[in-house]
């Protein structure tokens, strides 16, 4: 059964533990048959930031620990010079096994891991959800947009506000850091994520 968001706190401990369970034990879809480990995602369980990117990548598969690959560590590079330590916030996938030759989740494998990721965004409760890219983006606002058109917005979602930006891996294959880049527009949102973020704590 889906947990309601704002769980009280005596309770969300034995949430995460069934839901982390379940999600361990999860073969509703083909992805199961050839991960080397659920990538349940990671971070701090109370925390008002929460990040969803799109699938685990060969390095999440091979550790069980999201975003740690070259994607994962341009991210971290991000939150540092943005004065965000990663443990403050909790980093997941809208799936939580790797896709085969990391291509983009279908909408079947999506749909076998929606209320793992809803159950997630109760229990978190958080204020704030950066969208990490197209994948992300279109699942949570059911938006047809390109992520160009949409990231640095605000967007009301079920009562969290909701900033697409683009993922990690889209700036590594565009590596121009000049005004009006994907670089230069991701600095500029990862920071109002940090200042509406601090404003919430």
């Amino acid at each position: 059964m889906m947990p309601e968001r704002g769980v009280p706190l005596d309770h969300r401990a034995e949430a995460w533990e069934r839901l982390t369970r379940a999600v361990n034990q999860c073969v509703k879809c083909p992805l199961a048959s050839g991960r080397r480990n659920v990538v349940f995602g990671e971070g701090d369980r109370l925390s008002r930031l929460l990040f969803v990117g799109e699938a685990p990548g060969l390095e999440e598969d091979e550790q069980g620990i999201p975003f740690v690959g070259k994607a994962g560590q341009l991210l971290n590079r991000i939150f540092e010079a943005a004065d965000i330590d990663r443990k403050d916030i909790f980093i997941t996938n809208v799936v939580k096994c790797r896709p085969p030759g990391n291509r983009v989740p279908s909408i079947e494998e999506m749909l076998a891991c929606e209320d793992f990721l809803k159950a997630q965004i109760a229990l978190i409760n958080p204020s704030i959800l950066v969208c990490l890219g197209m994948t992300s983006t279109k699942w949570i606002l059911k938006t047809g947009e390109s992520i160009s058109r949409v990231r640095g917005k605000w967007f009301d979602w079920k009562g969290i506000k909701v900033m697409p930006m683009f993922h990690p891996s889209f700036l590594l294959r565009n590596q121009s850091k000049k005004k009006g880049s994907p670089k230069d527009l991701t600095w500029m949102d990862i920071q109002e994520v940090r200042d509406r973020w601090l404003e919430c704590r």
